[in-house]
């Protein structure tokens, strides 16, 4: 009995003993993915970039050039002042109010501008004295005629002293004479009085500057009537002299000292004028928490009163290294620096920072001043690490 054996291929097609299968859909695939995969790795092979031929020689060199290049300084030690920043008004420093002192009336000249220099008893207007004028003459003419009545009365003095030791006169006739002698010299003197009483007030009439000093502000005009006890006419500067009323916070407050140099600038000029606090408030705003240092100054026409300034004071000073602000980090640690040793490597070094100015940072402690310290990039670095230190100089 013949068998007929039959299998299936893998399209599902009935194949008879004998025939050889044909080759599978799934085995072509396979084999292509093998070629495309040799060609890709082939290709690679022959375009893959070649590696640089290192030269033993120059391995050091290679290794040297990864050590990072810093700047570095030493800083040495400078007198670091510290410096108190404030604001507020200039003014007078010492103004002086001028009115009438006399009975006032009708001002016929003034004779200055804001912003004259005066001299003491200096004339700034003049009042009408016509009627006062007159009264002068009156007494003036009093005096004269005393005068007279006392000169007879002497003269006659004497022609009775002289008949007296002849028996003429009679000592009680000279004793009258005398009287009357005496009498007239005294109505000379009241005379004498009442003249220079009135032209001490005629003199008071006019307006004058009680001291040397800059006239700040006119409040007459010629044809005004001015009286006794009216408001001010005239300001003034005594000497010229101006000051500033800076207001600082009570901590600084605290630490201003009288006589300390400062020098202000006021707004809309570049000029600073030195000066020195004369005066501390002893009083604090408890409202704002701030006082006053008064500060004086002599006199510039870049300083008008009422104007606005700011102040640098100088509270103190020190002898300590100082830095830029570049050269001063900061961690959970606290302040640090870095600084180079003689092996060229970065160690930290903690640090307590005094003033801070726009001249940089002061350090109150942790360096003298010998040390190298890196300038700038502190933060790339590590302690221990190597470097190629530069220096160069600090710019003050």
């Amino acid at each position: 009995m013949n068998y007929e054996t039959t299998t299936i291929d893998a399209d599902g097609r009935l194949l008879t003993d004998g025939t050889p299968p044909p080759p599978s859909r799934r085995r072509r695939w396979v084999i292509a993915g093998v070629v495309v995969l040799l060609g890709a790795l082939l290709a690679w092979y022959l375009l893959r970039p070649k590696p640089a031929e290192v030269d033993p020689l120059k391995g050091e060199g290679a290794r040297a050039t990864q050590v990072p290049s810093i700047s570095v300084a030493v800083p040495g030690r400078d007198t670091v002042r510290t410096i108190i920043s404030g604001t507020g008004s200039l003014a007078a420093r010492r103004e002086m109010p001028i009115g009438v002192v006399g009975e006032g009336g009708l001002v016929t000249r003034v004779l200055v501008e804001p912003g004259s220099w005066v001299r003491a008893g200096q004339v700034l207007a003049t009042v009408d004295r016509s009627v006062q004028a007159q009264t002068a003459e009156s007494l003036a003419a009093q005096v004269r005629v005393a005068r007279a009545d006392a000169e007879i009365a002497e003269s006659e003095l004497r022609r009775a002293q002289q008949l007296v030791d002849r028996g003429f006169i009679s000592k009680a006739d000279v004793e009258r004479r005398t009287a009357t002698r005496d009498a007239a010299r005294a109505r000379v003197a009241v005379a004498e009085a009442t003249l220079g009483e009135t032209r001490a007030r005629n003199r008071r009439l006019d307006i004058r500057a009680p001291a040397d000093g800059l006239v700040l502000t006119r409040a007459v005009e010629p044809g005004q009537i001015v009286g006794a006890g009216q408001a001010v006419l005239f300001r003034i500067a005594m000497n010229g002299q101006m000051e500033m009323r800076a207001q600082l916070a009570e901590s600084d407050l605290a630490r201003v000292r009288t006589g300390a140099p400062a020098e202000v600038t006021p707004v809309g000029s570049t000029t600073a004028v030195k000066g020195e606090v004369w005066q501390v408030s002893p009083v604090i705003d408890p409202q704002s928490r701030q006082g006053i240092a008064r500060i004086a100054l002599p006199y510039s026409e870049s300083l008008r009163p009422g104007g606005f300034a700011s102040a640098q004071i100088v509270a103190g000073a020190a002898v300590a290294p100082q830095l830029p602000e570049s050269a001063v980090l900061s961690d959970g640690q606290g302040n640090f620096v870095y600084v180079v040793d003689a092996k060229d490597q970065v160690q930290r070094r903690a640090v307590r920072i005094g003033e801070v100015s726009d001249g940089g940072v002061s350090i109150a402690s942790g360096l003298d001043g010998t040390e190298r310290v890196v300038l700038s990039a502190g933060g790339f670095l590590a302690p221990g690490q190597k470097v190629k230190p530069t220096l160069v100089k600090i710019e003050r």
